[in-house]
């Protein structure tokens, strides 16, 4: 039987595909370009995308076994929806979404509603899946390298009530534990869900400080202003887009993303190991910008 992968050439699917590689799963990933798609040895594209259910359909042939990630895109929810549909109707009996953390919390941010609407569904018609919430995801910060070094400031504007940031790497591991868990039961399993987060309570000024620790020098925080951010990201993005993270990073300063002990005790049980820290990341990172 088969796993495919959606968003398998992104951040996190890459990660999903590398964690499953060796693991003697047959693996399909769905792509909108296999010609160019980069995957590991053994990992076949299948040509398509979310946004077109008869390639959907097709991608999912004697698919058992699915990880589905939406694209921050317009039409996200209905994206998920179909294709969970589509799942069900293919007789897939296992399936690993990816929602995010605090989804049911932020009731006024477009795609965490959208994401805790996906879930309602999977509850509502008992679909055999597992639901990972990951938190904000500490690579995302390899963005700010060039404000870092240029300019000696850390420009996120994630406020001072702290955010539970979550390593890639983790949501991979924990993403193809699931999968291979549901792939290899000879039935369906019931529903489960695992808050993806770190360790840290990150706010502005730890952040920095620990920017400052790997980097050797002062850094300052950028500040709050989410103007700012919403103009930044517009620079590179669509209007709607920029202003729905706009509206994340102002729940961020207002509410935080905090995980409590016992979603980082139930995280470390499924990973085998601790999840990684924002101080091994920013380490990690300026080693690697110091040999450039």
């Amino acid at each position: 039987m088969t796993i495919l992968i959606t968003g398998g050439t992104g951040t996190i699917g890459s990660q999903v595909l590398a964690s499953l590689n060796g693991q003697g799963a047959d693996l399909r990933a769905l792509t909108r370009t296999p010609e160019k798609a980069k995957l590991p040895t053994g990992v076949r594209p299948v040509r398509g995308d979310l946004s077109d259910i008869d390639a959907v359909r097709t991608a999912l042939e004697g698919v058992s076994t699915l990880f589905l990630l939406v694209p921050n895109v317009a039409d996200e929810l209905t994206q998920a929806m179909l294709t969970l549909n589509a799942a069900r109707e293919a007789g897939v009996k296992g399936v690993v979404y990816l929602s995010v953390f605090n989804g049911e919390i932020y009731a006024d941010v477009p795609h965490f509603v959208g994401k805790h609407t996906v879930e309602r569904m999977i509850a509502a018609c008992d679909l055999p899946a597992t639901v990972l919430r990951p938190s904000y995801f500490i690579q995302n910060d390899m963005q700010q390298k060039d404000v870092l070094l240029a300019h000696g400031a850390y420009g996120a504007p994630v406020g001072g009530r702290g955010i539970s940031m979550v390593d890639t790497r983790d949501i991979g591991e924990a993403a193809a534990k699931e999968l291979l868990r549901r792939e290899r039961s000879e039935t369906p399993l019931p529903r489960e869900t695992y808050d993806l987060v770190g360790p840290d309570c990150l706010t502005g000024k730890a952040i920095v400080a620990i920017w400052g620790e790997a980097l050797g020098r002062t850094i300052h925080y950028g500040g709050d202003d989410l103007e700012v951010l919403e103009q930044r990201v517009r620079a590179f993005a669509p209007a709607w887009m920029a202003y729905d993270l706009k509206l994340m990073f102002r729940r961020y300063q207002q509410d935080g993303a905090m995980a409590d002990g016992a979603e980082i005790a139930r995280l470390t049980t499924l990973l085998g190991h601790p999840p990684r820290s924002y101080r091994d990341f920013a380490a990690d990172m300026a080693q690697q910008w110091s040999a450039v």
